[in-house]
């Protein structure tokens, strides 16, 4: 059983590493998008105005708005967050709270149990308690979904994903300027 945990939270972290692959979303990204612009005048989670609410994409002022909607979250580690759980059927991403709630995923490879994952983006700074990540498992025990614990191994390892791609979103952010 142990060897088995192991084995999905390796394949949740090399499937974390294929973020750039699309992956079927709960809600379209046009949908967040307009979602986003409704909120924010000029913001996205992707394009030119990729960090809503923010009021800059990577150094980048965005028109309109006072910055009166400022959300309270490091963008570089929200966008790492959106990126590293992409391949996630997102449910729910709130820049202004910095949360993101991802849908139940089940690993081609493991189809009898499934995934969820909470993230927190807890402070405007990026450092390694700024980001915090809660997995749920369930798996299947005749026809039912049965709650059953998660290794705590697959939260650290998105959370460290996260940071490494937070980093490195910051630094093509400095070199572009």
């Amino acid at each position: 059983m142990v060897k088995k945990i192991v084995l999905v939270g390796l394949g949740l972290g090399a499937l974390a590493g294929c973020s750039h692959i699309p992956a079927p979303q709960a809600a379209s990204s046009d949908q967040i998008n307009n979602t986003m612009a409704q909120a924010v005048p000029g913001a996205g989670l992707t394009g030119a105005n990729a960090f809503p609410g923010i009021g800059v994409s990577l150094g980048k002022p965005t028109s309109g708005g006072t910055g009166s909607a400022q959300i309270q979250v490091n963008a570089y580690l929200w966008r790492a967050t959106l990126d590293t759980l992409s391949f996630m059927p997102l449910v729910s991403a709130d820049p202004f709270g910095g949360v993101i709630i991802t849908d139940w995923y089940a690993p081609p490879a493991s189809p009898g149990e499934r995934f969820k994952v909470n993230a927190y983006i807890l402070s405007k700074e990026m450092t390694a308690n700024a980001v915090q990540v809660s997995v749920f498992r369930q798996v299947l025990q005749n026809g039912q979904w049965v709650n059953a614990p998660a290794d705590p191994a697959t939260a650290t390892g998105l959370e460290d994903r996260i940071l490494a791609r937070a980093a490195d979103l910051q630094a093509e952010a400095q070199n572009t300027r």
